[in-house]
């Protein structure tokens, strides 16, 4: 009887996930036992259930190797690497298939992939400092060395939670670094993998901490101190991430890292005399950096010097032809027209299976937006498709969970939670909440109400959502919030309402109102409402084919999963819709819708309506929003710096024959 036979026999042929997960560590255990055969007769047949399986594609491929069928193994790791692209131990395979054949600079090439996509892998930078001792780099092959050594020194269980973090198993991670805390409660590098845990789960206060922390007990370690200013800036806290970057500066001023990041952090606090002095001191040691020529770029667009901006990305990638993040910021400054040499550069190079992942991102979007521009749309499709597919397999976001996360806001936030917290929360009326949905229009309405002498614009605020990440908790594995609000006394409420206005004080500059333009923010109304009563809220919202389609076309910096397929978009304006819906039932008059055509059609009634709205007097600034002068970090940077027009309406028409599954995700709101 063959293994597989004798699985599904010793099961009584029952096929359920536990199952499942019996017969991969079975097949764990026969590769480990050296029965290949085995091994691989078990991975396929859990792949014929689950093809794009990753732990059954590793084993297939791992399996195949050691077997000899080399063919097989190349073909198991290309459906890996298209299942997880950013798979660690998968490219650390690749490296040992190719080295097992005799390649050594594919070899080195996916070992240095590897590494960069998990550290921990020791086998990776073993098989480094020997190909590199063999090669005769001494230099290299010292480097990989060190990095043996700090693996060698690093307690077991902080290897363990290293793999877990970079193999997004982030709980598991969470909860072996907190057990292992516990008994080190002063352990730096335990301290720091806590903290980037923190950071990727949203918990960014916890994360300052331990950094901070961190950073005392060891002050001279450079990758903590990398890690605090990072944690600091994603909490917008720009003095004290700038303040910290300066330190590092000063310690060797003719350092490009430390250049660098102090280039970036100027940028935060909107220091950008000094950003471009640094960027350019950089390059002056540096003139082909890619990275720092992009970052200088972007710097550039956000100060409204797009002619300078374009030299600055072109430079990237002549400098560096593979560096998509280049090509995709020519492309998303919506106005470049690309030439037919760097759209033929990009069609050859995103096609190659050696490409980094996010280059290969980043050039499909990029030629999405090429073709479009030259009204060839079909292969426009292509390219968008593409670049969604990719990032869809690096998300993995699942769009019915989101849909039952939404509707929890609706179940456990009614009137009555309302009426019993009514008089709660703190009174400042100073805010201003642009919510809805990304390409919606909110970057254009916050343009025009920044333009008014008492109204600040900011920046897309994170103190909502921290706020709600904390009150998540966990019990039993099950998330406390929403329902947690109902739990929450006056005093609570207050605290927050005034920590939100002492936590965002750093981005006014002293008009009596300010605006938080953070989109997602529709999913936290009834926190809002109950922390800061007084505050006023305005629902962005465009026509759900064009705003839909928008966001499918766009790849975001961060966040915003749910743009990457047209299915999911689609549900999650549909769930968005479902639950404003909800908020206007249960608070009713509190939120100011604005559509995004109405805008277009009648600014001048639409600005008067949401200024009365705001009981603000009537500014003709606010008409000549284009002419405020003002940095806009938004994908719509460059459409707000012009008056307006109707350049985006209807864009998904000449896509339509490809838009099924869009149309039908919305349904009847088409």
């Amino acid at each position: 009887m063959s293994a597989v036979s004798h699985f599904w026999h010793g099961l009584g042929m029952s096929k359920t996930n536990e199952q499942s997960g019996q017969m991969l560590a079975s097949a764990q255990g026969a590769l480990q036992g050296g029965r290949f055969g085995d091994a691989l007769e078990l991975a396929e047949t859990l792949l014929g259930k689950s093809p794009d399986d990753p732990d059954a594609l590793y084993i297939a491929a791992v399996a195949s190797r050691y077997a000899e069928e080399f063919d097989k193994a190349r073909g198991f790791l290309l459906r890996l690497h298209a299942a997880s692209p950013e798979f660690g131990r998968a490219w650390q395979e690749e490296g040992h298939l190719a080295r097992a054949q005799g390649k050594v600079e594919m070899a080195l090439s996916a070992y240095a992939r590897a590494v960069r996509f998990n550290p921990a892998l020791e086998a990776a930078w073993r098989a480094q400092v020997e190909l590199f001792a063999n090669t005769g780099r001494p230099a290299q092959a010292a480097q990989a060395q060190a990095q043996v050594k700090r693996l060698a020194d690093l307690p077991r269980e902080l290897i363990a939670v290293t793999n877990h973090l970079h193999e997004s198993r982030l709980l598991r991670a969470e909860e072996i670094c907190r057990h292992f805390l516990r008994a080190n409660p002063k352990h730096v590098e335990a301290m720091r993998l806590l903290a980037e845990i923190g950071m990727r789960l949203g918990v960014l206060d916890d994360a300052e901490f331990l950094l901070e922390s961190a950073s005392a007990f060891e002050p001279g370690n450079i990758q903590v101190r990398l890690d605090y200013i990072e944690a600091l800036r994603r909490r917008q806290n720009f003095a004290a991430s700038r303040e910290q970057a300066e330190q590092l500066y000063m310690q060797d001023p003719a350092s490009p890292l430390f250049q660098s990041n102090l280039a970036i952090e100027s940028m935060q606090t909107g220091d950008y005399p000094r950003a471009f002095e640094l960027f350019e001191a950089v390059l002056d040691k540096l003139p082909n950096d890619a990275a720092t020529l992009t970052s200088m770029g972007h710097a550039l667009k956000t100060t409204g010097q797009h002619d300078e901006a374009v030299e600055a990305y072109r430079r990237a990638f002549t400098a560096m032809p593979n560096h998509g993040d280049a090509y995709y910021a020519l492309a998303n400054l919506k106005t470049y027209q690309f030439t037919e040499d760097e759209i033929a550069a990009m069609r050859e190079r995103v096609e190659r299976p050696d490409l980094a992942f996010m280059d290969s991102v980043h050039m499909s979007f990029a030629l999405g937006k090429a073709h479009e521009d030259r009204h060839e749309f079909e292969q426009s499709f292509y390219f968008y498709e593409m670049g969604n597919r990719l990032k869809r397999r690096q998300t993995r976001y699942d769009a019915d969970k989101m849909t039952a996360e939404l509707r929890l806001q609706a179940e456990h936030c009614g009137a009555e939670l309302f009426a019993q917290k009514a008089g709660m929360g703190h009174d400042a009326p100073d805010p201003v909440f642009i919510v809805g949905l990304p390409r919606a229009g909110s970057t254009l309405l916050e343009q025009i109400l920044a333009s008014h002498s008492q109204i600040d614009g900011t920046l897309e605020l994170p103190n909502i959502l921290a706020f709600a990440h904390k009150l998540r908790g966990r019990r039993a594995g099950q998330t406390l919030y929403p329902q947690v609000l109902n739990d929450l006394g006056a005093e609570q409420l207050s605290q927050m309402g005034r920590d939100y206005i002492d936590g965002t004080s750093i981005h006014r500059k002293g008009a009596p109102f300010f605006i938080d333009k953070m989109p997602n923010n529709f999913r936290h109304i009834a926190l809002i409402h109950l922390i800061l009563p007084s505050a006023k809220i305005i629902d962005a919202r465009r026509e759900p084919m064009d705003c839909c389609f928008s966001g499918f076309k766009q790849l975001f910096a961060e966040g915003q999963e749910f743009t990457y397929g047209q299915r999911e978009v689609g549900q999650y304006y549909r769930d968005y819709v479902n639950l404003m819906d909800h908020w206007d039932a249960v608070l009713p008059g509190r939120i100011l819708r604005v559509q995004h055509e109405d805008v277009l059609d009648d600014l001048e009634g639409q600005v008067r309506r949401m200024l009365g709205y705001l009981d603000l007097p009537f500014e003709q600034q606010c008409l000549d929003f284009h002419r405020t002068e003002r940095a806009v970090r938004t994908a719509s940077s460059e459409q707000v710096r012009q008056p307006i027009n109707r350049s985006g309406q209807g864009s998904w028409k000449p896509y339509d024959p490809w838009l099924k599954p869009l149309r039908e995700a919305l349904g009847p709101l088409v």
